[in-house]
C-alpha cells in the first residue's frame, strides 16, 4: 500500500527500470543506489519547481540522511520514488522519499537539507516564497 503524500505537499514521482550499474555482488540493489535515486529525484523536483533566478543564487546541500530498507529491489525491477518537503525552519528543509516497486514498499528515506548563497556558500533562510513552492 502506498502511504498517502500529506494533502498540503507538493509532491513528485518518478518511475525508471532498475539497470545491471544499480546491482551489487548479492544480487540486489546496493545501498548506496537508493541514495543516489534519491538525489537525482530531488534534484528533478527543484528543477520543476524552482525558476532560473532561484537555481542560480541558492543552492542545496545535504547534512544528513535516514534510510530504512525495507525490501530489496532487482535488475529490471520498475522503480517509482515519490518525494515530498516535509518541514522547513531556519535554513534547513526535511525531504521525505518513498521507493516502491509497484505497490511494494522498498525505501523509506528522510533527508536533511541546508539552503546556501550560491556566490557566498553560507547557509541562507528559507523564506515564505521559497518554502511556498513545496508547501501548500
Amino acid at each position: 500500500m502506498i502511504d498517502k503524500v500529506p494533502e498540503n505537499k507538493v509532491s513528485f514521482k518518478y518511475s525508471f527500470k532498475v539497470t545491471l550499474n544499480d546491482i551489487d555482488a548479492l544480487g540486489h540493489v546496493n545501498n548506496v543506489a537508493y541514495l543516489a535515486w534519491t538525489q537525482m529525484v530531488a534534484n528533478m523536483h527543484w528543477e520543476k519547481l524552482a525558476s532560473d533566478e532561484l537555481k542560480k543564487n541558492v543552492q542545496w546541500f545535504v547534512l544528513r540522511h535516514e534510510v530504512d530498507y525495507v525490501q530489496q529491489a532487482f535488475n529490471n525491477d520498475t522503480i517509482t520514488i515519490y518525494t515530498w518537503i516535509e518541514d522547513v525552519k531556519g535554513a534547513r528543509s526535511n525531504r521525505v522519499f518513498r521507493i516502491y516497486r509497484e505497490d511494494e514498499l522498498l525505501v523509506k528515506c528522510k533527508t536533511t537539507w541546508c539552503l546556501i548563497d550560491a556566490e557566498t556558500l553560507k547557509p541562507k533562510r528559507i523564506d515564505n516564497e521559497l518554502a511556498d513552492l513545496f508547501i501548500v
